[in-house]
């Protein structure tokens, strides 16, 4: 599929350059999970006779730096042999010294290899830190970029202690793709293909990249990630396997099972695991948040110790765990086509997604499309899910308070029928439950002076817009108003 160059990395791309171009010696540290499109937005942006791009592999240290030698001696044309370098500072200071009246850049893709675990990666950056700090013998700037998927190990390059500390002129970390992104590597399928396919396979970039524009979207869906031998699948099962540090990943796997199962709280994902929720858990959910497999998230006004709750970060981690996971022996034994037409895409899927991925779209759109549109500035939507004084379950969608102290209510809807005054109402008569609970935010955002918010993907019927109080702001949405360049109200 013919993609741009570069998607959603404008802004990283523009810092990279900026350096590259400023005439001095500039250090840059790029991060991110893997096929997150690192090596893809390094290897764009200069010809291949600025910069020296070298990739370590999961070997020995010694046998990266030889190979390191070897890949600049090719690349600059300068007799370096890995005899003349034992030590990670005399590779260094052979690298700073390339073509020193041309503006050069070098790239150390998967640094974390260049040596054994972070006390090895420390030394070898006090290496670089002593070249880089001596003089270099330069007429033009030279840019070096530190890049890798073990975040946590790279992230200890920029705290204190770190021999880079300070060092660093730019940090960035890419992220997988929103919504909006995916579609972009998605053209040619409709706005609701693009949005089950995004459900799916999630916003790595390399997973998209996999999509046939030739089939249908499902096909897509059950070729990649509901098969037994999808490769979106597999990179999902044995992600974990490839980060560096992790130990016994089979607890870790359990973990975002019981998550992606519907565990929420620590003491459902401990029930889930048959254990108890003690600190070593604890200890592994932390870790599972900091590697951005898991993020939390806070019912609206509530603490951390009663409305905290855990979910699976990537969308295709959401499909594989709820959806794929649960189907596998059937579809072994039955075939994966079979299973998704039978059992999944008559309601689980629409399910699935209407719950666990269209809210995320949603909140992603309306910070996409608030400034240009004129809406009221949310910079954190939250949801609220819980029961009222009388135990009767009560659920926001969207809740956020504007720049203004303004409060904005939402409701989002994924099914194919259009809205009607009943989600209007079903609205407002969760809002007086909760107000009437206690809850003052909800008593302020029933006042009309509060804009509500309804995305709903069949779009409005005509009982809705009857059922609209004159004096509110009710900001209506469909999916047109996700790809439009002006959103409607």
């Amino acid at each position: 599929m013919e993609t741009p160059r570069l998607i959603d990395r404008e802004h990283e791309a523009a810092v990279l350059r900026r350096l590259a171009d400023s005439g001095r010696p500039a250090l840059a540290l790029v991060r991110g999970r893997r096929r997150v499109g690192k090596t893809h937005l390094l290897t764009q942006l200069w010809e291949p006779h600025r910069a020296l791009y070298f990739v370590a592999s999961a070997t020995a240290p010694e046998i990266n730096r030889q190979a390191l030698v070897r890949t600049a001696a090719q690349w600059s044309g300068a007799d370096l042999r890995p005899e003349d370098h034992p030590t990670w500072r005399l590779v260094f200071r052979s690298l700073l010294g390339l073509r020193p009246d041309q503006p050069t850049v070098i790239i150390l893709d998967e640094f974390q290899y260049l040596a054994n675990g972070e006390a090895g990666l420390r030394e070898v950056a006090s290496e670089l830190n002593a070249v880089w700090e001596s003089e270099l013998h330069r007429t033009a700037g030279v840019l070096v970029v530190l890049c890798g998927s073990a975040v946590r190990v790279l992230e200890a390059l920029e705290r204190g202690g770190s021999p880079l500390y300070g060092r660093l002129d730019a940090t960035l970390t890419l992220a997988p793709f929103d919504y909006h992104d995916s579609a972009q590597m998605l053209r040619g399928f409709s706005m609701r293909d693009r949005i089950d396919l995004y459900a799916a396979l999630g916003g790595l970039p390399a997973n998209l990249a996999e999509v046939d524009p030739a089939e249908e979207a499902d096909r897509n869906i059950i070729r990649l990630a509901l098969a037994p031998d999808g490769i979106v699948r597999s990179r999902i099962r044995t992600e974990l396997d490839q980060e560096e540090g992790l130990r016994h990943t089979q607890q870790y796997r359990a973990v975002l099972a019981s998550v992606g199962l519907g565990a929420r709280t620590l003491g459902q994902i401990a029930s889930q695991m048959g254990r108890s929720a003690d600190s070593s858990l604890k200890r592994l959910v932390a870790q599972l948040e900091d590697l951005s497999y898991l993020q939390s998230e806070l019912d609206f006004g509530e603490s951390r110790t009663r409305g905290l709750r855990y979910r699976l970060a990537d969308p295709g981690a959401r499909f594989h765990y709820r959806i794929a996971l649960p189907a596998e022996s059937a579809a072994v034994a039955f075939g994966a086509q079979h299973v998704w037409s039978t059992q999944i895409r008559p309601a689980a899927f629409s399910t699935y997604v209407g719950s666990h991925v269209f809210e995320d779209v949603a909140r992603q759109a309306y910070a996409r499309r608030a400034v240009e549109a004129g809406l009221p500035l949310v910079p954190d939507w939250q949801r609220w899910q819980g029961t009222d004084r009388t135990g009767v379950r009560v659920d926001l969608d969207m809740v956020g308070r504007t720049l203004g102290g303004m409060f904005v209510t939402g409701s989002v809807k994924y099914r194919g029928r259009p809205a009607t005054a009943r989600t209007y109402f079903e609205h407002t008569e969760a809002l007086r439950r909760l107000a009437a609970s206690g809850r003052g935010w909800a008593g302020e955002a029933l006042q009309p002076s509060s804009p509500f918010f309804f995305l709903s993907a069949g779009g409005f019927s005509a009982s809705f817009a009857e059922a609209c109080e004159p004096k509110r702001e009710v900001i209506t949405w469909t999916l047109h108003d996700f790809y439009l360049p002006h959103s409607g109200t």
